[in-house]
């Protein structure tokens, strides 16, 4: 057998790489290996060799190696966060389940979702535009040397970048005026530059403006016509009040006749203050639907010569006719993963979308950016993006917010303000002023903390007869705040989050293990669930993947309950930080368990210094929550911001910190240990 063996598998040898024989073998050796052969074969004859079996099964074998080899590469170079990966079976090969690791179902022990009731409520509409044509300026045409002749006031960076922009354009017809804009961030060398040369309209934010009054000795106000304070109320939150009592004292100094025009979009006792301060008897332009009737026919107003009412709200809100308001109730756990899917309903599979999704701090939305660049666009946990539509947009992601340095925040803005199709993450930072173009989209993950920051939340879309939509997420909760809504003469519909959720079911990649083998098969809601828990996986995934991941979502996720701990007293009883469960809101950061020390840290420095009362703590607090509001909207939740002083001698020793078994350390209902 093993002649015969070597008889047939010698014969593709010589064909591949066999020495060349020049000498023929004899035929008296021929004869006796075919006479041997012929014996061999005789005795078994009753069945077939079991080389010739072999060798016919061999082919086979070799083509079943060849086609299992390219799935072995392929799986090596799979991705480690993929979605098949983390929805296969235990019995599936390529999955590996980390020992003592555990995990929990999405839509068990949620909340029961309450029957939302929406009050019939009447909107106002706006009329804002008027009829009348821009008239021309009385103006030398040499002007540039003279300084400025009008000085408008706005409180963020971004906001002086975009009303420079627009007197820019309006501009161009009059080369003789010349704008320029002063702000934070820039060189102060190259804007003393240009106030020596002149600038006719000056934009500033009014730290900057100061800083030059004090140190520039070309800043001049002896022509100034026109004085604009744009977003007075903003002007006022953070923390300018000051500023702008010395910049209306250098103007009056040198131009007491002129003009001043202050611009709000809410009347609070603060703009009432700053107006008795910067206005003489001032005139009151509205645009409310309920006094048209005492309209002028061409300026479309209300022109009065009492003062603004110092009223803490108005009484309603005008709203843009062509903006579409939603509100989602989602349990806690569940909050992220709809996040996810709205996002890819809309700039995904919808042509361009372009959205502006709001977040309560700057640690939420970097953890969101960061989160989402790795799952849902390539990164190392990504959604298989080779497997989604060709067809569709790609996604992109910016975040704004006031932690960044401004070189940065401003090509992000400018580059969301010329893109078609994309999504801002951001924070209030942009919800003032701001003309973004062709938004269509207005995402609000977190509530804001007044109605009237919910109006300038939305009014960043729907801008100038456009279209546009807005989407509110709350939890069960939650849901009383529709009823503050109502109260301000804002109308929202429910959107349910099964709608949102279902968009998974478009996209194969979020397919589970159970559904693969059934191509046409109608979305059931266990399909939605199971395709929501396939992306929650991929997230929660991503975030356990290193030690950093896992303390960025712990940091983001103590910035949320910090933040939702400042809610203004009127919407305690909505947003109370003892209403959420804790092992639920760490999931919608991809934490598959609620962190136990989440606020060891704060509370041990809340405890080492406390000490008796005293009178000036409430000025230090005045000015505390100044300087956080100065830095443009940023959360103030780091405790690397915080001045600590020195632990006063006369105290005593430091109070021992608190036993871990207290649930929530940043409630300030607990008494205080005297000291």
């Amino acid at each position: 057998m093993a002649a015969a063996g070597g008889a047939l598998l010698h014969v593709p040898e010589p064909r591949a790489a066999a020495p060349r024989t020049f000498s023929r073998p004899r035929p008296a050796q021929a004869r006796q290996r075919a006479a041997a052969t012929k014996r061999r074969n005789q005795a078994s004859c009753e069945a077939p060799p079991a080389k010739r079996r072999s060798e016919a099964s061999l082919p086979p074998a070799r083509a079943t190696d060849a086609k299992e080899n390219p799935r072995a590469f392929k799986g090596k170079a799979q991705k480690a966060f993929s979605p098949e990966t983390s929805s296969a079976g235990a019995s599936d090969g390529s999955r590996e389940r980390k020992p003592g690791v555990k995990t929990s179902s999405l839509f068990r022990n949620n909340p029961e979702i309450p029957a939302l009731l929406r009050p019939a409520v009447k909107q106002r509409q706006e009329s804002v535009f008027t009829s009348d044509a821009f008239q021309a300026l009385d103006l030398h045409p040499h002007l540039r040397g003279d300084g400025p002749y009008a000085l408008i006031l706005v409180p963020t960076r971004e906001l002086a970048l975009q009303s420079f922009d627009t007197v820019q354009k309006l501009l161009k017809p009059f080369t003789w005026i010349v704008p320029g804009v002063l702000m934070g961030g820039e060189k102060r060398k190259s804007e003393k530059a240009r106030l020596r040369k002149g600038i006719n309209i000056l934009i500033s934010t009014p730290g900057r403006l100061v800083d030059h009054i004090k140190s520039t000795k070309n800043m001049r106000f002896c022509r100034i016509r026109w004085l604009i304070l744009d977003e007075a109320d903003r002007l006022l939150d953070l923390g300018f009040e000051k500023d702008i009592a010395l910049i209306l004292n250098a103007v009056n100094a040198e131009r007491p006749e002129r003009q001043n025009v202050l611009l709000s979009a809410t009347l609070t006792e603060g703009v009432t203050r700053l107006a008795d301060i910067s206005l003489h008897e001032p005139v009151r332009i509205s645009v409310l639907e309920g006094s048209q009737d005492q309209m002028h026919p061409k300026s479309r107003a209300i022109l009065g010569a009492s003062p603004p009412a110092a009223s803490s709200e108005l009484d309603g809100f005008a709203i843009p006719v062509g903006l579409e308001q939603h509100v989602a109730l989602v349990p806690s756990k569940l909050r992220l993963v709809s996040l996810a899917a709205f996002i890819l309903q809309k700039c995904k599979f919808e042509p361009d979308q372009k959205m502006i999704v709001f977040f309560s701090s700057c640690e939420l939305v970097e953890f969101h950016h960061s989160l989402f660049l790795q799952t849902l666009l390539g990164g190392s946990g990504a959604l298989a993006p080779g497997r989604l539509p060709s067809a569709s947009p790609p996604l992109t992601f910016l975040r704004l917010h006031g932690d960044m340095e401004q070189e940065e925040r401003t090509a992000v803005f400018q580059e969301f303000s010329r893109s078609k199709a994309g999504v801002l993450l951001c924070t209030d930072v942009a919800a003032r002023g701001l003309d973004l173009p062709q938004v269509t989209w207005i995402v609000q993950y977190t509530a804001p903390s007044s109605p009237a920051e919910y109006v300038h939340r939305i009014g960043r879309t729907a801008r100038i007869g456009f279209q546009g939509s807005s989407l509110l997420i709350l939890a069960p909760s939650e849901a009383e705040y529709v009823n503050s809504l109502a109260s301000h003469k804002i109308k929202v519909s429910e959107m349910k989050m099964e709608d949102i959720l279902s968009v998974l079911t478009r996209d194969d990649c979020f397919k589970g293990r159970r559904w693969g083998s059934q191509k046409c098969r109608a979305a059931g809601p266990q399909e939605i669930r199971e395709r929501a828990t396939v992306l929650q996986t991929v997230f929660e995934d991503y975030v356990h993947s290193s030690e950093r991941t896992v303390s960025w979502a712990k940091k983001a996720l103590q910035s949320f309950v910090r933040a939702y701990a400042t809610y203004p007293r009127e919407l305690k009883h909505i947003f109370h930080v003892r209403s959420l469960h804790l092992g639920h809101v760490a999931k919608s950061f991809g934490l598959r368990d609620a962190p136990k020390n989440l606020s060891a840290s704060a509370l041990k420095k809340k405890k080492a210094h406390l000490r008796r009362p005293d009178p000036r703590r409430k000025t230090q607090s005045k000015h505390r929550l100044a300087e956080l509001l100065r830095s443009e909207y940023s959360s103030g939740m780091g405790a690397s911001g915080a001045k600590v002083k020195r632990p006063n001698k006369r105290a005593g020793p430091a109070a021992p910190p608190a036993p871990s078994a207290q649930p929530w350390p940043w409630d300030k209902s607990k008494p205080r240990r005297p000291p």
